[in-house]
């Protein structure tokens, strides 16, 4: 009896050993013509053994790289893609950079903060107190969105005048800026919409399992 340990090593065994065994044979195929023509037969037999390859971007492309890696890149024949090396399928890749830019107050996120940044090229006195009234209250509405507390209005300007490196500031905070609890009965009403919306969800759900389980 010949046992599987004493067998050639199955290269990539989702194709079994039927698969590297005809590839195997192809390889000792003389006409190029012919050997061409296994080649064809052996990746149409690849695709039907993984169907769920079919489901991936291109994926003849990957069973001829398959044919290639069976074959340990020795199968002479013509394929309609370029013939892969084992080098290129053995590269590392790059290492991939992350975001060294540092957020000074993570609750209002990197693009607050690089709005805020920018306020120094603004020239026009307008647009700067209509960015100041705006980004102090966002502020805020972030502020209490994810803390769930109470926040005193000169936390709010003293951040501002922070963030924008002086640019912006708040004379009077109390009264420029939106009240606690109009921003909690908003931030509330956005969650209890959000919780409406699942709870319809779930209510047709179940109505829908109560008519099948009737059936």
């Amino acid at each position: 009896m010949e046992y599987n340990t004493t067998r050639e090593t199955m290269l990539l065994p989702e194709y079994g050993r039927n698969v590297q065994n005809m590839i195997r044979y192809a390889m000792k195929i003389e006409n190029r013509t012919e050997r061409n023509r296994a080649a064809q037969a052996i990746i149409e037999v690849m695709g039907q053994l993984n169907p769920q390859l079919r489901d991936v971007d291109d994926y003849r492309h990957k069973l001829w790289t398959h044919l290639f890696v069976m074959s340990e890149f020795k199968l002479d024949v013509d394929s309609p893609y370029v013939i892969p090396t084992q080098e290129s399928l053995q590269e590392k890749p790059h290492l991939m950079e992350y975001p060294k830019s540092s957020i000074r107050y993570g609750h209002y996120g990197k693009y607050t903060q690089s709005i805020l940044e920018t306020s120094k090229d603004i020239a026009d006195v307008k647009e700067k107190e209509y960015l100041k009234n705006t980004m102090s209250n966002f502020m805020k509405y972030q502020y209490l969105a994810y803390n769930n507390n109470a926040v005193e209005n000169h936390v709010i300007a003293n951040q501002l005048k922070e963030l924008s490196k002086g640019e912006l500031f708040l004379d009077n905070p109390d009264e420029e800026l939106v009240s606690t609890n109009s921003l909690l009965r908003k931030i509330g009403g956005s969650n209890n919409n959000n919780n409406n919306k699942n709870h319809n969800k779930n209510k047709k759900k179940n109505i829908k399992n109560k008519k099948f389980i009737k059936k």
